[in-house]
């Protein structure tokens, strides 16, 4: 099968290849997927630098963990009814060697999901951690919803990334009034397609002044932080008492925190890791997004799309920062 893979750590166009690989037999318990379309994700990218907590300890690597396409065939003990079965895949690539760049990929039966047939591969390829992640920003310690004497407000930071995008529409089918952070009028655009009642450039605007004004003083009950070392000393002028962060990402492992406004504000912080999803979360988060996507009620936004043999500037235009959505890998 044709196959991306790397045998070492580093630069994209240094260490990924494009070759022929062995085609992988499904083992018990497990599906084959010829993978139509493969996601593209800022951990992959980290991956294969080594500067994630995956390991990486392994002789060859197939990356990425995200992808969609179709049920080949099935191992020992699965009903060979899935066979043919359209799907989306997650955490392809968490804790093992071979994720979604490949032609094919074999993995335990749960991690591929059926895909509804008003959602397309590209879209599928889009659904694993950035989808997943936005769900438990939104869920995580009581969720998002209206409250008896209004609603509540969340601030999405990077409401127009992969993650940001589908959180801004989350938050918003729970109820919530959404602000939503960006670096450009681009970027504006692009969350307020996703449905944020606000948007607030936090290159030209003091957030703290504009939550304030936007939310009559009261300040933000929840922020859903996408770089928590680049924000941390701000966020307790941006949440209500008793507000909430939820931090699934940062730009540096060791991050100080203002003890003395975090304690007078009564601020939480929840930090989290979708990979490591507790098993009824994450079946509560694909029953609910399965019933938002055949119900047409969440945008998917494709930034770029590559062929398998240019995973390389796939990659780099990921590490770039600068794709104004989800970047996906073509195997067809």
């Amino acid at each position: 099968m044709r196959a991306a893979y790397y045998e070492k750590l580093g630069p994209a166009r240094e260490v990924l290849k494009f070759g022929d690989l062995p085609k992988p037999e499904p083992e018990p318990g497990e599906v084959l997927v010829r993978v139509h379309v493969s996601g593209v994700n800022p951990s992959d990218v980290k991956m294969r630098l080594g500067t994630s907590s995956a390991a990486s300890d392994y002789p060859r690597i197939i990356p990425h963990s995200d992808g969609a396409g179709v049920i080949e065939a099935v191992g020992a003990g699965i009903s060979q009814s899935r066979v043919g079965e359209r799907v989306w895949l997650w955490n392809a690539r968490w804790l093992r060697a071979f994720g979604t760049a490949a032609e094919y990929v074999a993995l335990p039966e749960a991690q591929a999901v059926p895909l509804p047939s008003n959602v397309d591969f590209e879209a599928g390829a889009c659904l694993g951690i950035p989808a997943l992640t936005a769900w438990q920003a939104i869920e995580t310690d009581g969720g998002v919803g209206p409250m008896p004497d209004g609603h509540q407000w969340v601030l999405v930071q990077g409401g127009a990334g992969s993650v940001g995008h589908y959180a801004v529409q989350m938050a918003k089918l729970k109820g919530a009034r959404v602000i939503a952070t960006v670096s450009s009028e681009e970027k504006a655009a692009r969350a307020e397609a996703g449905g944020a009642d606000a948007v607030l450039n936090y290159k030209t605007e003091d957030l703290a002044a504009g939550v304030k004004a936007l939310t009559g003083g009261h300040g933000c009950d929840r922020v859903i932080e996408v770089d928590f070392a680049a924000n941390a000393a701000k966020l307790p002028a941006l949440l209500a008492d008793y507000g909430l962060v939820a931090v699934y990402g940062s730009g540096a492992r060791e991050v100080p925190v203002n003890f003395g406004s975090s304690i007078l504000g009564n601020i939480g912080y929840r930090f989290f890791i979708v990979y490591n999803q507790p098993a009824e979360l994450r079946r509560r988060a694909i029953a609910e997004l399965d019933q938002w996507l055949r119900a047409g009620r969440l945008l998917h936004s494709v930034a770029a799309r590559f062929p398998l043999r240019d995973i390389a500037t796939a990659h780099e235009a990921v590490e770039s920062g600068r794709m104004n959505g989800h970047v996906v890998v073509t195997i067809d």
